[in-house]
């Protein structure tokens, strides 16, 4: 596989990291970390936010994810991030499209962290008058 020339991108989501390379094939075929992509995403809706950025590309590729960290939610769009960033270096014409759609853009937000004197973020301890 390694011998086959193809195209990296690296996205990411909160904690998640996506290594994603896109080899020219006959038709679409996803392998995320060894499993078929519907093995790995368990839900349509993941599975749709993963092959987003790839239907806007109109042609078919071998795609090989390495994926780690965070929920599979955050999994799923790290990859979207990563796929958009890998047809973009393939076809640099791809990229007014893909990022009308918001998918080049990394999504910035992360969990926020604990205060002390707080129970959570922001959740204060309950408050008693007596």
């Amino acid at each position: 596989m390694s011998e086959k020339k193809y195209t990296e991108g690296i996205g990411r989501r909160k904690v998640a990291v996506a290594r994603v390379r896109i080899f020219e094939a006959a038709k679409n075929t996803f392998e995320v970390n060894g499993k078929k992509l519907d093995d790995y995403f368990k839900t349509e809706e993941q599975i749709k936010t993963v092959k987003d950025a790839l239907d806007l590309a109109g042609q078919k590729f071998k795609v090989s994810i390495k994926v780690l960290g965070s929920g599979l939610n955050a999994q799923a769009e790290a990859v979207r991030h990563g796929l958009a960033r890998a047809l973009e270096k393939f076809d640099p014409a791809l990229r007014a499209e893909l990022k009308e759609k918001g998918y080049i853009k990394r999504d910035p937000r992360k969990k926020e962290r604990k205060k002390f004197g707080l129970k959570k973020a922001r959740r204060a301890p309950q408050w008693s008058k007596r």
